[in-house]
C-alpha cells in the first residue's frame, strides 16, 4: 500500500533529487482556471452561477445566504458539536492574539519612526466542500481576520450536491466565528469573485483558505495579476509526513498517516523511518486500518498515488528527508522529538510526540490549519493575523537627524543619477 524507498547512504544533497516530488498542476487545470475567470470578470453573477450548474449541478438563484441563517443554524446543531466549536473558537482567538504586537516607536539621534498593523478593510475566506464539510475551516480562517481587526469577512463555500444549500454546521461555524456574509459558491469562480468583485459580490483586500488544485491555481492567477493578496503559502490538498521509530506504538503512526490521506486525491503521505521492523508494522498496521476505514476510497487515492514508506540511515537523515519535501504537516513520532525539532527547517507545523496528532492542530489546539503545501513550507508560513494586516510606518526626521542623514542622502542619490532627489535635500540645507 505503501510504497518502499531506500535512501540509506544517499548523500544529503542527493536527496532532493531522489525523493519524488509532488506535481502542482499541469497545463489542463491552469488552462480551465484561466477560462474561468475571464467569465467571471466579464460576466459577473451570470458566470458564477453557470459554472456552479456545471460543476456542482444546482441552480442558485440567490448566490448570498440570508444573514438570519447561520444564527439558526446554530441553534439547531447537535449541542455537543456547538460546545466543540465554541470550545476550539476560544482556542483560536486566544492564540491569535497571544500574536499581535503593539505599535513600535524607534529613535535614532532625531529620526523617529513609528510602525503598526494596519488591517485590510475585506477579507475573503474559502472553504472547501463537495467530498467532505469543513467547519473547522471556518474558524481557523476567519477568526485570524477578525482577531487581526478586519471589518468584514466574507465566506465562499461550495454548495450541496441537490439542495444548493450550505451545511448547517458550516453555517454555525460562521455564526461563531463572527463572519459577516456567506456566499454558496466555491471552486476557481469563487475566487474569481471574491477578487474581481460581482453584481452580488464586493471584491475584498485578500483571500485565504485552502482548495483543490484549482482553487489553489486561481489564487495564483488572481495574485498574479495584482489584484488582492494572497498569502505565499501554496494552501492546496492536504500533506503529512510521519517520522517514526519503534518507541511509539504502530497503530500510532499508522492512523497518522491516515489521518490527512481520508482528506482525498492529490495530497501526501510519508512514513519516513530508519528500521525496516518499523516501515514494515508501520505499513501492515495501514493495511489493516484501511481496509475498514469508511473513507477507504478517498485514503486508497491519495496513497496509490503518494503513499510512501521511506527507511533511512537515522533520525538524522529522516528529519533531512522531511527537510526536502517541506510537507504541510510533520508529525515526529520518536523518541527525544523535542531535541530533534532542532534539525527542522521546513514544514508547515511540527507536532511533537505521541499525544500530539496532527487531528489536534486541524480542529483545537489554536494555530490555523491553512498551512503551506506541494513544498511551499521552505518560503511561507501557516496563516496568521499577518495575512490580514499591513505593516506601516510613519517617520519624522527632527532637525538633528536631518543634519546627519542629508549628506547620505545626497551622496547616493547623486550616485544614482537622481538629481531631484538630491536637491529635496539640498533645497532645505539652503533655506536654513
Amino acid at each position: 500500500m505503501l510504497k518502499r524507498l531506500d535512501v540509506r547512504g544517499v548523500p544529503a544533497e542527493e536527496l532532493r533529487h531522489r525523493l519524488p516530488k509532488p506535481i502542482v498542476a499541469g497545463d489542463e487545470p491552469i488552462a480551465a482556471v484561466r477560462e474561468i475567470l475571464a467569465a467571471v470578470e466579464a460576466r459577473g453573477d451570470a458566470a458564477v452561477r453557470e459554472y456552479t450548474e456545471r460543476f456542482d449541478r444546482v441552480q442558485l438563484d440567490e448566490l448570498r445566504v440570508p444573514p438570519a441563517a447561520l444564527q439558526a443554524a446554530l441553534e439547531r446543531i447537535d449541542p455537543t458539536v456547538r460546545s466543540a466549536l465554541e470550545a476550539a473558537a476560544e482556542e483560536i482567538e486566544a492564540f491569535q492574539r497571544s500574536t499581535l504586537t503593539a505599535p513600535h516607536t524607534h529613535q535614532a539621534d532625531g529620526v523617529v519612526i513609528r510602525s503598526w498593523r494596519q488591517p485590510v478593510a475585506r477579507a475573503g475566506c474559502y472553504v472547501p466542500g463537495g467530498r467532505a464539510i469543513y467547519p473547522s475551516t471556518v474558524l481557523m480562517t476567519a477568526i485570524p481576520a477578525k482577531v487581526a481587526g478586519v471589518a468584514e469577512v466574507a465566506l465562499c463555500v461550495p454548495p450541496e450536491r441537490g439542495t444548493g444549500t450550505v451545511p448547517a454546521v458550516t453555517l454555525a461555524a460562521a455564526a461563531v466565528a463572527g463572519v459577516d456574509e456567506v456566499y454558496a459558491i466555491g471552486g476557481a469562480q469563487a475566487i474569481g469573485a471574491l477578487a474581481f468583485g460581482t453584481e452580488t459580490i464586493r471584491p475584498v483586500d485578500v483571500i485565504v483558505g485552502p482548495g483543490n488544485v484549482y482553487v489553489a491555481v486561481a489564487k495564483r492567477e488572481v495574485a498574479g495579476r495584482g489584484l488582492v493578496a494572497i498569502p505565499s503559502a501554496f494552501a492546496g490538498p492536504s500533506e503529512v509526513v510521519v517520522v517514526a521509530d519503534e518507541t511509539v506504538a504502530a497503530e500510532f503512526a499508522a492512523i497518522d498517516v491516515i489521518v490527512q490521506a481520508e482528506h482525498g486525491p492529490d495530497g501526501l503521505a510519508w512514513l519516513v523511518c530508519w528500521s525496516d521492523a518499523v516501515a514494515d508494522s508501520v505499513s501492515a498496521a495501514i493495511e489493516a486500518l484501511v481496509d475498514r476505514a469508511p473513507r477507504k476510497a478517498e485514503i486508497l487515492s491519495t496513497l496509490d498515488l503518494n503513499g510512501y514508506a521511506v527507511v533511512c540511515d537515522d533520525a538524522a537523515q529522516a528529519i533531512e528527508v522531511a527537510n526536502v519535501i517541506a510537507p504541510e504537516h510533520l508529525e515526529l513520532l520518536c523518541d527525544a522529538a523535542v531535541a530533534e525539532v532542532g534539525r527542522v527547517r521546513n514544514a508547515g507545523a511540527v507536532f511533537l510526540g505521541p499525544h500530539s496528532p496532527a487531528s489536534v492542530g486541524d480542529y483545537a489546539a489554536g494555530p490555523s490549519h491553512t498551512l503551506p503545501t506541494y513544498g511551499s513550507a521552505r518560503f511561507s508560513s501557516v496563516l496568521s493575523v499577518d495575512d490580514f494586516t499591513k505593516h506601516m510606518h510613519t517617520v519624522e526626521v527632527q532637525p538633528a537627524g536631518f543634519e546627519r542623514l542629508a549628506p547620505h542622502v545626497v551622496a547616493l542619490a547623486r550616485a544614482e543619477g537622481f538629481d531631484a532627489h538630491a536637491s529635496s535635500i539640498t533645497l532645505r540645507q539652503a533655506a536654513r
